[in-house]
């Protein structure tokens, strides 16, 4: 496992067009902020098995990871299905985070990519996957943080105006519709690790204000996306560069951008759970 000297793989040092996978399959706000994920695991092995913890449809796994994971979990039903189709898994399990059915010390590394934000209750979760994870297991993960809700474009308009009231309307309503729980500063996460029995060894903020302003109105912008899943169950109905080029020059630009950003908005951790003779703070 690369944990010693982990750091992010840029766009130019990429082995794959990450950028194209990821937006001829998925509105394109969530695709560049996928495909900036999917290339900073490229510097990262896995030892099997690997849990992928909250999964969802596998969508994500089955482009970014070299393998099918060993196990992929989730709560619910419908996107399990899809990650059976996608075979983005060996094998996938319908379950709460809170109560892995393996037994203990059986992974030998979990990752976990833009979940735990949607998670209310965090601490059984991590205390649950730390029980499963064997002494000095990687657990990788990626959540917006600090910066998340104060960097939102049209809150910042409202602020300028000093009407900061519906600034912070709008960012709860933005919150809302992400359906975020936490958006927190590194301090906050790295007690939580602690506490569960990790070791944080890495971390890196990414995405810059200008990289969420367009995540942030594309969420309106690609409303049409949304209606085509409804009617097709796809999100990009002309998946051809033809029809993308526009948004793959957009999108270009945000995803080029220097992986390290210090004002980024979303953190990418690498934990690692602690061994048997080091003590939890």
């Amino acid at each position: 496992m690369t944990l010693h000297h982990p750091h992010p793989v840029e766009a130019a040092e990429a082995t794959r067009d990450h950028l194209w996978l990821q937006i001829s399959s998925l509105p394109y706000f969530r695709g560049v902020l996928r495909a900036v994920e999917a290339r900073f695991y490229e510097n990262i092995d896995l030892p099997a098995p690997t849990l992928d913890l909250g999964c969802g449809d596998g969508h994500f796994a089955s482009l970014a990871f070299p393998r099918p994971l060993e196990v992929g979990l989730d709560p619910w039903v419908g996107p399990l299905a899809e990650a059976t189709k996608r075979a983005a898994y060996q094998r996938t399990v319908q379950s709460e985070a809170s109560s892995i059915p393996y037994p203990d010390r059986y992974f030998a590394s979990a990752v976990s990519n833009s979940v735990l934000e949607h998670i209310p209750d965090l601490d059984p979760v991590l205390t649950e996957l730390s029980r499963v994870l064997a002494p000095g297991a990687p657990f990788i993960f990626c959540v917006p943080n600090h910066r998340f809700l104060s960097t939102l474009a049209i809150g910042r308009f409202f602020d300028r105006l000093h009407l900061k009231f519906l600034g912070n309307l709008y960012r709860r309503f933005f919150n809302w519709i992400s359906r975020h729980h936490h958006c927190d500063d590194t301090p906050t996460w790295q007690q939580r690790l602690n506490a569960a029995g990790f070791e944080l060894v890495e971390k890196w903020d990414y995405f810059s204000p200008h990289a969420q302003h367009v995540l942030e109105w594309g969420h309106y912008l690609g409303l049409p996306s949304l209606v085509c899943h409804w009617l097709f169950r796809r999100w990009i109905l002309a998946p051809y560069r033809w029809n993308l080029f526009i948004t793959e020059k957009i999108t270009s630009k945000v995803y080029k951008e220097k992986s390290i950003q210090e004002k980024g908005v979303y953190t990418f951790y690498i934990a690692r759970k602690k061994k048997l003779d080091e003590p939890h703070e």
